[in-house]
């Protein structure tokens, strides 16, 4: 047997935390991300009605109250079952009504919009039963490139360019894409990802060379939101990076993610819990 023994290589963005928008309602998000996505609300932190933090598998979406905001691009979510995401999502539907929201099913996968707007392609993935599994951004047309070398001459992680976008590897089952298109961009609202980096130190001193951090949060998180072209230093795309060190408290914390299906009127002992993961491989 052969592998392809660079599809293992993390890079040094070993963890991809969360997406964050803001939402003016947290009824209506809790209705979405929680009811029909299927998604859980972390039952540990920020548990007010001034944010909610919702566990996708090992990752999260961050939903703090406020002007809402809105992902320039798409939000890839895999999720255990199609069919099942349907039921929730038209569940909910009739109470979504005056906003933004809708679905439809196309191509393998659930588009779904949120009630402001955030676009979401939910799939099936063999390898990841429930997380979120790439963020794409859309850019300019002519930035794939340059994005590609500012991840890799500024964060020191790997990234390559293919059919007009840059892909990014964020940690053990995130995509960062950031896709070329024609169409208008919205305006930069101030959206944010949270990623984990190994060499924590090292970006920060060519991210500070460069004038790009924007906050020196505490001693394990810092942040920047300009990707500029290393070579040219030519702005190239905003998407507000908080920035982490495996020092961090919450690094690699564990998540709790129920099995949405199960309710009061459908409940099995002992199977609230969702398994993640892929089944066991056979080596018999």
């Amino acid at each position: 047997m052969t592998y392809d023994r660079t599809t293992e290589d993390i890079g040094n963005i070993v963890e991809f935390g969360h997406v964050n928008t803001r939402v003016p309602d947290q009824r209506a998000a809790t209705l979405f991300y929680v009811t029909g996505l299927g998604l859980t609300r972390d039952p540990y932190l920020v548990t007010g009605v001034d944010n909610m933090w919702v566990n996708a598998g090992i990752t999260q979406c961050h939903l703090p109250t406020g002007p809402a905001q809105c992902l320039g691009g798409t939000t890839v979510l895999a999720v255990p079952d199609l069919e099942q995401l349907a039921w929730r999502l038209q569940r909910v539907a009739p109470m979504l009504a005056d906003s933004e929201f809708g679905f439809a099913e196309a191509n393998d996968a659930i588009e779904a919009v949120s009630p402001w707007g955030n676009r979401f392609r939910c799939v099936v993935d063999p390898e990841v039963r429930l997380g979120i599994i790439a963020v794409e951004v859309d850019v300019a047309p002519g930035t794939a490139s340059g994005i590609a070398r500012f991840y890799r001459d500024i964060l020191g992680t790997t990234a390559k360019v293919s059919d007009n976008a840059a892909h990014v590897p964020a940690g053990l089952s995130t995509m960062l894409v950031y896709r070329e298109t024609d169409r208008m961009l919205p305006e930069f609202d101030g959206t944010h990802i949270q990623i984990s980096l190994a060499n924590f130190s090292a970006p920060h001193a060519r991210l500070a060379e460069a004038g790009l951090i924007t906050e020196e949060s505490n001693q394990h998180q810092y942040r920047f939101e300009t990707l500029i072209d290393p070579d040219s230093g030519e702005v190239l795309c905003s998407l507000e990076h908080e920035v982490r060190s495996m020092r961090h408290p919450t690094f690699a914390r564990p998540l709790v993610n129920r099995d949405p299906m199960i309710t009061n009127n459908r409940y099995a002992p002992g199977r609230e819990a969702l398994v993640l993961g892929t089944e066991p491989n056979d080596f018999a």
